[in-house]
């Protein structure tokens, strides 16, 4: 479930910055918050009763079930892969980047091979680094996602030809 104090701080900083929607997932509640540009809804679902915010967005408590996911759908759409080729897939919205710093080399490249725990590139979230690991062992067929671009969760983010 999310604090209030922690919605507040979110739609601050989306608010802020260029980011123009945020999805998070934490303990089976869920929160989405979008600009006014796009949308002037914030959604918080949660298996419980939560407080209904109101600031710059709108918020709106309901049910799983009841808000369509167009955008999830249109992600797996895009990135179709060949059935024999695994997904890296991001474990958290957050943003995306390729290397430790801007002047370092990525982390991988197509045609890289990859061990279990190979680090494959960073989600940022909330001001968190959290290292990705590849999970299978193979070699980076495509990188998906761009350098600096935000990621949602289940997003895949590489494809990897396993050995």
């Amino acid at each position: 479930m999310f604090k209030l104090s922690e919605i507040k701080e979110l739609i601050k900083l989306v608010d802020e910055t260029s980011v123009q929607e945020l999805e998070i997932e934490n303990e089976g509640a869920r929160l989405m918050i979008r600009k006014p540009g796009k949308s002037e809804v914030v959604t918080v679902q949660a298996p419980t009763a939560a407080p209904v915010y109101a600031a710059a967005s709108q918020a709106i408590v309901s049910s799983p079930a009841a808000q369509p996911q167009p955008a999830a759908a249109a992600v797996d759409q895009a990135a179709e892969p060949a059935s024999n080729l695994h997904k890296i897939v991001s474990p958290m919205v957050g943003t995306f980047y390729r290397a430790s710093s801007p002047d370092a080399a990525p982390f991988v490249s197509a045609g890289d091979r990859v061990g279990e725990k190979t680090t494959v590139c960073i989600i940022e979230a909330m001001k968190l680094m959290n290292e990705i690991e590849a999970e299978v062992k193979g070699e980076i067929v495509e990188v998906l996602a761009e350098n600096g671009q935000l990621v949602e969760y289940g997003q895949p983010l590489f494809l990897v030809k396993p050995e």
